[in-house]
Protein backbone atom coordinates (compact mmCIF):
# COMPACT_ATOMS: atom_id res chain seq x y z
CA UNK A 1 0.00 0.00 0.00
CA UNK A 2 1.48 3.42 -0.92
CA UNK A 3 2.47 5.71 1.90
CA UNK A 4 0.42 8.87 2.38
CA UNK A 5 2.25 11.85 0.92
CA UNK A 6 1.70 15.36 2.20
CA UNK A 7 0.19 17.40 -0.64
CA UNK A 8 -0.13 20.70 1.18
CA UNK A 9 2.18 23.39 -0.21
CA UNK A 10 2.24 25.27 3.12
CA UNK A 11 4.08 24.24 6.29
CA UNK A 12 1.78 23.16 9.09
CA UNK A 13 2.70 23.46 12.72
CA UNK A 14 1.18 21.65 15.66
CA UNK A 15 -0.22 24.32 17.91
CA UNK A 16 -2.75 24.27 20.73
CA UNK A 17 -4.81 27.36 21.45
CA UNK A 18 -8.46 28.12 22.16
CA UNK A 19 -10.57 29.34 19.26
CA UNK A 20 -14.08 30.46 18.49
CA UNK A 21 -15.67 29.24 15.28
CA UNK A 22 -18.61 31.23 13.93
CA UNK A 23 -20.85 29.49 11.44
CA UNK A 24 -23.87 31.55 10.47
CA UNK A 25 -25.29 32.94 13.71
CA UNK A 26 -23.81 30.15 15.86
CA UNK A 27 -20.50 30.38 17.73
CA UNK A 28 -18.67 27.29 18.98
CA UNK A 29 -15.68 26.86 21.27
CA UNK A 30 -12.88 24.82 19.73
CA UNK A 31 -9.21 23.97 20.16
CA UNK A 32 -6.60 24.58 17.46
CA UNK A 33 -4.65 21.43 16.60
CA UNK A 34 -2.51 22.78 13.77
CA UNK A 35 -2.04 25.91 11.66
CA UNK A 36 -0.67 26.99 8.30
CA UNK A 37 -0.80 30.15 6.21
CA UNK A 38 -3.70 28.63 4.30
CA UNK A 39 -5.77 26.93 6.97
CA UNK A 40 -6.17 25.26 10.31
CA UNK A 41 -7.41 22.09 11.95
CA UNK A 42 -9.66 22.33 15.00
CA UNK A 43 -11.02 19.93 17.58
CA UNK A 44 -14.63 20.68 18.34
CA UNK A 45 -17.62 18.74 19.74
CA UNK A 46 -18.19 15.58 17.70
CA UNK A 47 -21.93 16.13 18.12
CA UNK A 48 -21.79 19.16 15.79
CA UNK A 49 -22.09 18.76 12.07
CA UNK A 50 -21.58 21.23 9.24
CA UNK A 51 -21.56 20.93 5.46
CA UNK A 52 -18.33 21.09 3.46
CA UNK A 53 -17.82 24.55 1.85
CA UNK A 54 -19.87 26.27 4.58
CA UNK A 55 -18.50 29.79 5.28
CA UNK A 56 -16.77 30.06 8.66
CA UNK A 57 -15.12 32.82 10.69
CA UNK A 58 -12.40 31.96 13.18
CA UNK A 59 -10.88 33.80 16.15
CA UNK A 60 -7.74 32.07 17.44
CA UNK A 61 -6.81 33.40 20.87
CA UNK A 62 -3.00 33.57 21.27
CA UNK A 63 -2.82 35.84 24.33
CA UNK A 64 -4.73 38.56 26.16
CA UNK A 65 -3.81 41.03 23.42
CA UNK A 66 -3.23 38.88 20.33
CA UNK A 67 -5.81 37.09 18.21
CA UNK A 68 -5.69 35.72 14.69
CA UNK A 69 -8.86 36.28 12.67
CA UNK A 70 -9.55 34.24 9.53
CA UNK A 71 -12.50 33.78 7.23
CA UNK A 72 -12.81 30.75 5.03
CA UNK A 73 -14.74 27.61 4.29
CA UNK A 74 -15.11 24.23 5.93
CA UNK A 75 -12.72 21.96 4.02
CA UNK A 76 -13.53 18.75 5.91
CA UNK A 77 -15.13 17.48 9.09
CA UNK A 78 -14.91 14.13 10.80
CA UNK A 79 -14.65 12.59 14.27
CA UNK A 80 -14.75 15.86 16.20
CA UNK A 81 -12.28 17.60 13.89
CA UNK A 82 -12.93 20.42 11.48
CA UNK A 83 -10.58 21.66 8.76
CA UNK A 84 -10.65 25.29 7.62
CA UNK A 85 -9.40 26.54 4.27
CA UNK A 86 -8.49 30.18 4.84
CA UNK A 87 -9.83 32.51 2.15
CA UNK A 88 -9.28 35.84 3.89
CA UNK A 89 -7.06 37.10 6.70
CA UNK A 90 -6.30 40.66 7.80
CA UNK A 91 -2.79 42.11 7.73
CA UNK A 92 -2.26 42.08 11.51
CA UNK A 93 -3.42 38.46 11.77
CA UNK A 94 -1.18 37.28 8.92
CA UNK A 95 1.79 38.98 10.62
CA UNK A 96 1.09 37.12 13.88
CA UNK A 97 0.53 33.84 12.02
CA UNK A 98 3.68 34.26 9.94
CA UNK A 99 5.82 34.89 13.03
CA UNK A 100 4.29 31.95 14.89
CA UNK A 101 4.95 29.56 12.00
CA UNK A 102 8.42 30.98 11.36
CA UNK A 103 9.40 30.42 15.01
CA UNK A 104 8.14 26.84 14.86
CA UNK A 105 9.68 25.79 11.54
CA UNK A 106 12.90 27.71 12.17
CA UNK A 107 13.40 28.68 8.54
CA UNK A 108 12.65 32.25 7.48
CA UNK A 109 13.56 31.50 3.84
CA UNK A 110 10.90 28.78 3.64
CA UNK A 111 8.41 31.17 5.21
CA UNK A 112 9.22 33.83 2.58
CA UNK A 113 8.65 31.30 -0.23
CA UNK A 114 5.30 30.31 1.25
CA UNK A 115 4.21 33.94 1.58
CA UNK A 116 5.17 34.60 -2.04
CA UNK A 117 3.17 31.56 -3.11
CA UNK A 118 0.21 32.72 -1.06
CA UNK A 119 0.09 36.21 -2.56
CA UNK A 120 1.18 35.37 -6.12
CA UNK A 121 -1.66 35.32 -8.64
CA UNK A 122 -2.58 31.78 -9.58
CA UNK A 123 -1.12 30.64 -12.87
CA UNK A 124 -3.99 29.47 -15.07
CA UNK A 125 -3.24 27.90 -18.48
Amino acid sequence: MPQHQERRPFSRIHFNAPAQLTIGSDTFEAEVLDLSLKGALFEWPASHSVQIDTPISVDIHLSDQIDIFMQGRVAHQESGRLGLECQSIDLESIQHLRRLIELNIGNSDAMERELCELIAPSQQP
